[in-house]
């Protein structure tokens, strides 16, 4: 038998904002690299998280398990990865699709990509 996974929901970046501007309680955690932070980065405002991908299970416990969380990397994948596995940690998760490549393309040309 295939094990189903459960589908991980998607949003894209100008959703994302969209919802926190309605005042929806969601985390953005970003988890890329902290170089690649360095090279471009959401709007302070927005009050990212940040734990790289590769630190998510040793430090998952400075998560709100009651908040919702969107995940963000460069182009999706490793986002939907972390997305999957807290999610089978009974948090509540979206991924942002397209990552930071398309918060570029939608919201703010400025944000170099890589």
């Amino acid at each position: 038998a295939i094990m189903s996974t459960p589908q991980i929901p998607e949003i894209t970046p100008t959703e994302f904002v969209a919802r926190r501007q309605r005042g929806d309680v969601l985390t953005l955690l970003d988890v890329r690299e902290a170089w690649e932070l360095g090279v471009a980065s959401v709007p302070a405002e927005l009050q990212a998280m940040h734990i790289p991908m590769g630190e998510v299970a040793e430090r998952i416990g400075e998560l709100d398990q009651s908040k919702e969380v969107a995940v963000l990397c460069r182009s999706g994948r490793r986002s939907l990865e972390v997305a999957r596995y807290l999610q089978q940690n009974g948090f509540r998760t979206v991924n942002v699709a397209g990552g930071i490549l398309a918060w570029s393309r939608e919201l703010d040309a400025t944000i170099p990509t890589y």
